[in-house]
């Protein structure tokens, strides 16, 4: 079974109110690439990744982790 990034990002998201839009506006990307990483479609970069988690106040490490 091959690895794959796994995220609570819309949990995460959900717990502070946010709405997909309002984390892409906080992050500087599009609504499409938060709803695309949410849904495990896209693999952020370690950027990308350190700011949703700096945007959300949670150690990225419990935003993102490896599912085997």
């Amino acid at each position: 079974m091959p690895e794959r990034l796994a995220n609570s990002l819309k949990d995460h998201r959900g717990q502070l109110g946010l709405t997909q839009a309002e984390l892409a506006e906080r992050v500087g990307v599009t609504r499409k690439t938060i709803n695309t990483v949410e849904n495990g479609v896209f693999t952020p970069s370690a950027l990308l990744a350190i700011k949703l988690a700096e945007a959300l106040s949670v150690p990225v490490e419990k935003l993102f982790w490896i599912e085997r």
